[in-house]
Protein backbone atom coordinates (compact mmCIF):
# COMPACT_ATOMS: atom_id res chain seq x y z
CA UNK A 1 0.00 0.00 0.00
CA UNK A 2 1.10 3.39 -0.59
CA UNK A 3 2.27 5.64 2.34
CA UNK A 4 -0.47 8.03 3.50
CA UNK A 5 0.72 11.77 3.27
CA UNK A 6 -0.85 15.23 5.35
CA UNK A 7 -1.26 17.33 2.53
CA UNK A 8 -1.79 21.18 3.84
CA UNK A 9 -4.21 23.58 0.92
CA UNK A 10 -4.31 27.48 1.94
CA UNK A 11 -6.45 29.76 0.22
CA UNK A 12 -5.00 31.16 -3.04
CA UNK A 13 -5.15 34.97 -4.68
CA UNK A 14 -9.16 34.90 -5.36
CA UNK A 15 -9.57 38.69 -5.77
CA UNK A 16 -13.14 38.16 -7.29
CA UNK A 17 -13.87 36.41 -3.99
CA UNK A 18 -12.88 38.74 -2.12
CA UNK A 19 -9.45 37.15 -1.09
CA UNK A 20 -6.70 39.67 -3.46
CA UNK A 21 -3.62 37.71 -1.34
CA UNK A 22 -5.12 34.63 -0.34
CA UNK A 23 -5.34 33.83 3.24
CA UNK A 24 -2.86 31.35 5.19
CA UNK A 25 -5.56 30.60 7.68
CA UNK A 26 -8.34 29.10 5.85
CA UNK A 27 -7.73 25.76 3.99
CA UNK A 28 -7.94 21.70 4.64
CA UNK A 29 -5.37 19.48 5.80
CA UNK A 30 -6.52 16.05 3.94
CA UNK A 31 -4.89 12.14 4.73
CA UNK A 32 -4.01 10.44 1.60
CA UNK A 33 -1.60 7.55 0.06
CA UNK A 34 -0.35 9.31 -2.94
CA UNK A 35 1.73 7.86 -5.56
CA UNK A 36 5.42 8.73 -6.12
CA UNK A 37 4.35 11.55 -9.05
CA UNK A 38 1.98 13.35 -6.52
CA UNK A 39 -1.05 11.75 -8.07
CA UNK A 40 -4.00 10.44 -5.89
CA UNK A 41 -3.33 6.41 -5.38
CA UNK A 42 -7.13 4.96 -5.33
CA UNK A 43 -6.08 1.82 -4.65
CA UNK A 44 -4.19 3.15 -1.55
CA UNK A 45 -7.83 4.96 -0.82
CA UNK A 46 -9.29 1.77 -0.99
CA UNK A 47 -7.14 -0.04 1.40
CA UNK A 48 -7.41 3.37 3.96
CA UNK A 49 -10.16 5.14 2.92
CA UNK A 50 -11.35 4.87 7.42
CA UNK A 51 -8.15 6.92 8.08
CA UNK A 52 -8.12 9.21 4.49
CA UNK A 53 -9.52 12.32 6.72
CA UNK A 54 -10.08 16.33 5.78
CA UNK A 55 -9.89 18.84 8.23
CA UNK A 56 -10.93 22.65 7.06
CA UNK A 57 -9.58 25.04 8.88
CA UNK A 58 -10.82 28.65 9.17
CA UNK A 59 -10.52 31.67 11.76
CA UNK A 60 -13.82 31.72 12.04
CA UNK A 61 -14.87 28.71 14.75
CA UNK A 62 -18.57 27.94 12.04
CA UNK A 63 -16.53 27.26 9.32
CA UNK A 64 -14.02 24.60 10.66
CA UNK A 65 -15.13 20.97 10.11
CA UNK A 66 -13.85 17.53 9.94
CA UNK A 67 -14.72 14.52 7.59
CA UNK A 68 -13.46 11.94 4.88
CA UNK A 69 -11.84 11.96 1.38
CA UNK A 70 -14.62 10.32 -0.74
CA UNK A 71 -14.21 8.89 -4.71
CA UNK A 72 -16.80 7.52 -6.49
CA UNK A 73 -16.81 6.69 -10.21
CA UNK A 74 -13.70 9.39 -11.47
CA UNK A 75 -15.00 12.14 -8.68
CA UNK A 76 -13.29 13.05 -5.56
CA UNK A 77 -14.93 15.39 -2.94
CA UNK A 78 -14.60 16.07 1.12
CA UNK A 79 -17.84 14.67 3.46
CA UNK A 80 -18.57 15.92 6.44
CA UNK A 81 -20.89 14.00 8.96
CA UNK A 82 -22.74 16.52 10.57
CA UNK A 83 -25.49 18.99 9.15
CA UNK A 84 -23.95 21.85 10.34
CA UNK A 85 -20.22 21.54 9.37
CA UNK A 86 -22.04 21.97 5.55
CA UNK A 87 -22.68 19.16 2.55
CA UNK A 88 -20.54 17.67 0.44
CA UNK A 89 -17.35 20.00 -1.20
CA UNK A 90 -16.52 18.38 -4.53
CA UNK A 91 -13.03 18.79 -5.72
CA UNK A 92 -12.61 19.70 -9.73
CA UNK A 93 -10.74 17.11 -11.42
CA UNK A 94 -8.66 15.85 -8.32
CA UNK A 95 -7.65 12.71 -10.10
CA UNK A 96 -5.52 14.80 -12.81
CA UNK A 97 -3.87 17.14 -10.44
CA UNK A 98 -0.88 16.19 -8.46
CA UNK A 99 -0.41 16.80 -4.95
CA UNK A 100 3.05 18.76 -4.76
CA UNK A 101 3.97 21.75 -3.02
CA UNK A 102 3.07 24.73 -4.95
CA UNK A 103 0.25 23.21 -7.05
CA UNK A 104 -3.40 24.97 -7.23
CA UNK A 105 -6.40 22.84 -7.77
CA UNK A 106 -10.17 24.07 -7.32
CA UNK A 107 -12.62 23.04 -4.24
CA UNK A 108 -16.54 24.14 -5.28
CA UNK A 109 -18.13 25.51 -2.33
CA UNK A 110 -21.95 24.27 -2.67
CA UNK A 111 -23.01 27.83 -0.44
CA UNK A 112 -20.31 30.06 -2.27
CA UNK A 113 -17.94 30.57 -5.50
CA UNK A 114 -15.34 27.27 -6.26
CA UNK A 115 -11.84 28.49 -4.52
CA UNK A 116 -8.94 28.19 -5.65
CA UNK A 117 -6.30 26.47 -2.89
CA UNK A 118 -2.37 26.37 -2.94
CA UNK A 119 -1.11 22.93 -1.83
CA UNK A 120 1.46 24.40 0.86
CA UNK A 121 3.36 21.36 2.17
CA UNK A 122 3.31 17.75 2.24
CA UNK A 123 4.59 15.24 4.52
CA UNK A 124 4.73 11.57 5.18
CA UNK A 125 2.46 10.60 8.47
CA UNK A 126 4.87 8.68 11.05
Amino acid sequence: MTALKRITLRLARNPEAGYPDGDQHRGYTIVAPLHEDGHLDVEGWRAAREKCTVIRFSPDPEQRADGWLTHRGSHWSFRYDEADEGPDEPLFRLSEHRLVRGEYLSVADPDGPTLVYRVADVAPID
